[in-house]
């Protein structure tokens, strides 16, 4: 699996570093393995289902945590849902953490036809679930989009839920088929391959989440990599659907074994 790579996809969270409240903590060796990347003339774009900071601030935080990698490295729902939107002229309302907000300052927003939802995270309150269900029930043809589908992730307090959940809670409630921007979706991964610039067969993607990132992945031809850091758990190893083309115990492992066949 390690042959003929030109590029790497990575997870962020879970694979780079474990978020939390205190900024997260990074996973030992993952900076390292980022410099080991770049100075190998691979190529690499970090595909995130982030949806708790624009690119910008999620940046910053990556480099304080000592990550060298730009906004242009960095492939994430919102602005794919901002150009979704632009193109069909839908206006949202959104459910979103309140740091997101700005990724769509130029998105018109009045007189809501649609729902975005990401990881609100605190705002995930009931009075603001229910404020998105009685939109979309009153809606003729209801529009539901989520930034992503995770069903949990892991901060450095321990494991929460994730958008997944919501989402599937207001497809319930008002018989919607929720739209995924973010992974596992196909198109979401095609535009991280397109801005990595690699076809999907020189291209693997490391993660920790089994389905969206690896299973996600395999759908568009590349192989996929499952480390055992973040929110994996053994028991993903005889998941029914979903076989990686290799577990590795971290990042710093899985570049050891790529360099190593470059």
């Amino acid at each position: 699996w390690a042959r003929a790579v030109r590029g790497l996809l990575l997870d962020v969270s879970g694979v780079l570093y474990d978020s939390g409240a205190d900024g997260g903590v990074p996973i030992a060796g993952s900076a390292e393995a980022v410099r080991r990347i770049k100075a190998s003339g691979l190529k690499l774009q970090l595909c995130t289902n982030e949806t708790q900071a624009t690119r910008e601030d999620f940046v910053r935080k990556l480099r304080a945590l000592g990550f060298d990698v730009s906004v242009a490295e960095v492939t994430a729902p919102a602005p794919a849902a901002c150009r979704l939107l632009k193109e069909r002229g839908l206006r949202p309302h959104l459910l979103v953490h309140d740091d997101l907000i700005p990724e769509f300052a130029e998105v018109d927003k009045t007189n809501p036809n649609c729902v975005v939802l990401g990881d609100a995270a605190e705002n995930f309150t009931y009075a603001n679930l229910n404020e998105a269900f009685r939109l979309l029930i009153g809606m003729e043809k209801p529009v539901l989009i989520s930034l992503g589908k995770g069903r949990y992730y892991k901060e450095t307090d321990g494991l929460k839920l994730d958008v997944g959940a919501y989402m599937k809670a207001l497809e319930y409630a008002c018989d919607v088929q929720a739209e995924v921007v973010g992974k596992p979706a196909k198109t979401f991964f095609e535009s991280a391959l397109a801005e990595l610039g690699v076809p999907p067969e020189q291209a693997i993607m490391i993660g920790d989440d089994i389905v969206s990132d690896v299973g996600g992945a395999q759908q568009c031809g590349m192989r996929a990599l499952q480390v055992r850091t973040g929110k994996y758990r053994p028991s993903d190893e005889n998941h029914p659907e979903v076989k990686p083309d290799a577990y590795v115990n971290n990042l710093a492992e899985a570049v050891d074994i790529i360099l190593q066949h470059l």
